[in-house]
């Protein structure tokens, strides 16, 4: 018998700071990609092969809302606090409850402010993040 692990997106939980996160927007609304280059190589003409590990552990979280979620307003708030003094950054840990994954930095900022879309029905907020060093554990669900 093979093993069965069950996903619940109302199960993974966003804090920035003190700000737990609400309404997420339909499909990916979390997306945790890395700025490095991770673990490069280079072949010399005789065939040895050297590895480069980039110790920079950082990354760019998008994360996207209804536009009716207050961490719209956070968000704001945070971009302009930091485009007039510099102090709008913020821890963040991102946490699926179901499983393992688990994603920390002690330091995030917002990078960009969504676009202003119009239109019949509402558009989600798309907000970009950049982290400091960060931990991202990915071990796979409980099965």
């Amino acid at each position: 018998m093979g093993n069965m692990m069950t996903y619940n997106p109302a199960m993974v939980k966003v804090a920035l700071g003190t700000h737990a996160v609400s309404g997420y927007a339909e499909d990916s609304f979390i997306v945790i990609d890395q700025l490095d280059s991770g673990v490069t190589s280079k072949a010399g003409c005789d065939g040895e092969v050297v590895r480069s590990v980039d110790p920079n552990n950082r990354f760019t979280v998008k994360i996207v809302l209804l536009p009716s979620s207050a961490a719209n307003n956070f968000l704001l708030k945070k971009y302009k606090q930091d485009k007039k003094d510099g102090t709008g950054h913020f821890p963040i840990m991102i946490k699926d409850i179901t499983g393992e994954e688990k994603f920390v930095a002690a330091t995030a900022w917002v990078t960009k402010i969504p676009s202003g879309n119009k239109g019949k029905e509402a558009s989600n907020k798309e907000w970009t993040l950049e982290t400091g060093q960060a931990e991202y554990d990915y071990t796979g669900g409980k099965a």
